[in-house]
C-alpha cells in the first residue's frame, strides 16, 4: 500500500462553493492571507516511507506535524521579512505565507517511530513500517 495525498487540489482553486465565496470576500476586502503549496517528494523502501517537503528559510519550530486517525498533516508559516534597509525589490519569487499538506498513511506504518528532521531547507519525515508479522499457521483438516 502506498502513501496517498489527501489534499490533491491546489488551494488557489477552492473545492466547493463556500470556499469560493470565502476566497472572493477575503481577497476583495483586502484580507488576503498568503498561502502556498511547497513541493513534496515521497519515496518508499523496504523499511520506511519518506516525505521531503521543500521549505527553505524556515526554522524547525515553524512546523506542525500531526498524525490523527491515519492522516498526517504538515503545516507551517513562512513570514516575509519586513526589513528593507534601502532595498527596492524588482522581483520577489520566494513563497511566503502559510501552508498545509495532508496525506493518508498506510496501515503498516508504526506511528510511535515517526521522526521529523529539518535541515538545509528540507523537512524530512520518516514513517517506519511496522515489522511484518508472520501469518503462517498449520490448519488441521477435519
Amino acid at each position: 500500500m502506498k502513501l496517498a495525498k489527501y489534499n490533491q487540489l491546489d488551494s488557489m482553486f477552492p473545492a466547493d462553493l463556500g470556499g469560493l465565496f470565502e476566497r472572493f470576500f477575503n481577497e476583495s476586502l483586502g484580507n488576503e492571507t498568503r498561502k502556498f503549496n511547497p513541493a513534496v517528494d515521497i519515496s518508499e523502501d523496504d523499511e520506511q516511507f519518506e516525505i521531503q517537503v521543500a521549505v527553505p528559510g524556515m526554522k524547525k519550530q515553524d512546523f506542525h506535524v500531526d498524525l490523527t486517525e491515519g492522516r498526517l498533516t504538515i503545516s507551517g508559516e513562512r513570514k516575509i521579512e519586513e526589513k528593507k534597509e534601502g532595498k527596492n525589490y524588482h522581483s520577489l519569487e520566494t513563497q511566503y505565507g502559510s501552508f498545509s499538506r495532508a496525506f493518508y498513511v498506510p496501515d503498516n506504518v508504526n506511528p510511535e517511530k515517526i521522526e521529523a528532521v529539518y535541515e538545509d531547507g528540507i523537512l524530512k519525515i520518516f514513517l517506519p513500517k511496522a515489522e511484518k508479522k508472520e501469518r503462517k499457521a498449520s490448519i488441521e483438516v477435519k
